[in-house]
């Protein structure tokens, strides 16, 4: 580590990209320090899958031994309004087998996993970023305090989300980046089981431009995530949340499942309610400040691979400034070289998954329908796993990419 000794990065967002970066950066002997705009940590979360590429990493990052697979064995059920229920996709039917989990799992494993002496700022947001060859220049605001500060990093790494300050300050407005997929998502945790369902179940309504997945987990209430299209995004946010998400599941009579759901979400504690949107660059690093996670390439939650893809790429990116020590430019372009790829064929694998998760047109819903039975019956049920389990999307989320020896499958 002597090679990286007083090499300084700044990082900004707390969140699993950001953890996972600061972690790897200790690891090789940089002096991390975080920054987070919120005034303290955050908890909870929605639900997330944790694929063999995630896992992979956050083995080497010491995050790993302190999560587990919250995911049940229960059934899995596609309903109707009415609540006709018939055999559905569960956990165990999706490419990989993920590990299920909430967000705030990720998070507190690697906020345990970070060394005592790492600094971490509050309420902190840059300003200004200006760089040389040599270094940053970054100005911190802390609102809590009211004061500014301008300081020098070897290294500026924006972890810090979808609408990036980062990204903003170095590569211009969102508008430039974000690419919308007219669709609006909506995840909240139940107080419990649905109406005619155990806690266990995984259950699935799916129309016409409009669907309810409930998450499961072995050790705590089910999560819920609503999906609809919506043809003008930011008029979604001029109105009430519960009142437009009803307006956009109606006219029809809800039905006992989604209506205990839209009932629930009036009640709800901590919800997110925001656009799908994908982050589209044709660079994720300038000079000396690069982009992790969904600041970088939100391959969205249709993909499943947000945390996994997160990890991996702060996990890949301490490797290659480990490799290059007195290149930071060199390292980055190279680790956005091996990178690329994998982060390109996730992000259209996202798009390609919206039509599970909410068909856009009454095709889609038909041929969902029609993938769903198919992996029920007998004759057919072997072939839709197999092609499930080792097609390219598998092969991919459950390869270990931010290993030294890249593109290795691991062994299942």
């Amino acid at each position: 580590m002597t090679k990286n000794r007083g090499r300084r990065a700044l990082v900004v967002g707390l969140g699993i990209s950001g953890i996972a970066t600061a972690l790897r950066l200790r690891q090789i002997g940089w002096t991390p320090v975080i920054i987070e705009r919120d005034p303290g940590r955050r908890s909870g979360g929605y639900f997330i899958a944790l694929f063999g590429a995630g896992r992979a990493a956050a083995r080497r990052l010491g995050i790993l031994e302190n999560l587990t697979d919250r995911g049940p064995e229960g059934a899995a059920y596609d309903i109707d309004r009415a609540g006709r229920r018939r055999p559905g996709l569960g956990f165990k039917d999706f490419p990989g087998r993920p590990w299920m989990m909430m967000r705030g799992d990720v998070e507190a494993a690697g906020f345990a996993a970070l060394p005592s002496d790492v600094e971490i700022r509050y309420s902190t947001v840059p300003t200004r970023i200006e760089q040389d060859a040599d270094g940053v220049d970054v100005t911190l605001a802390d609102s809590a305090a009211g004061t500014s500060v301008t300081e020098r990093f070897d290294l500026v790494v924006g972890a810090d989300g979808l609408r990036s300050m980062v990204r903003r300050l170095v590569f211009g407005p969102h508008e430039r980046y974000l690419r919308r997929m007219n669709y609006m998502a909506v995840a909240f945790q139940l107080a419990g089981a649905l109406p005619g369902h155990d806690q266990t179940d995984s259950v699935i309504l799916a129309e016409h431009q409009r669907s309810m997945w409930v998450f499961p987990f072995k050790d705590r209430p089910p999560t819920v995530l609503l999906s609809y299209h919506t043809d003008d995004v930011n008029a979604e946010f001029n109105r009430p949340m519960a009142e437009r998400v009803r307006e956009a599941f109606g006219p029809e009579p809800a039905g006992p499942a989604l209506g205990a759901a839209l009932d629930a979400l009036e009640s709800a504690g901590q919800v997110l309610f925001d656009s799908v949107e994908q982050v589209r660059m044709d660079r994720w690093h300038r000079g000396r400040v690069v982009l992790v996670g969904d600041a970088a390439w939100c391959v969205t939650l249709y993909a499943g691979m947000g945390a996994s893809s997160g990890m991996a790429g702060a996990d890949l990116l301490g490797t290659m400034l480990d490799r290059h020590p007195r290149g930071v430019t060199e390292a980055l372009t190279r680790w956005e070289r091996q990178l690329r790829p994998t982060i390109s064929y996730l992000q259209d694998n996202g798009m390609q998954m919206r039509s599970l998760f909410v068909p856009a047109t009454r095709f889609e819903l038909t041929w969902r329908k029609v993938m769903v039975r198919m992996s029920k019956m007998p004759l057919t049920a072997p072939l839709f796993l197999r092609w499930q389990l080792k097609g390219k999307a598998a092969r991919i989320k459950d390869t270990d990419f931010s290993h030294p020896q890249l593109l290795t499958p691991r062994p299942r």
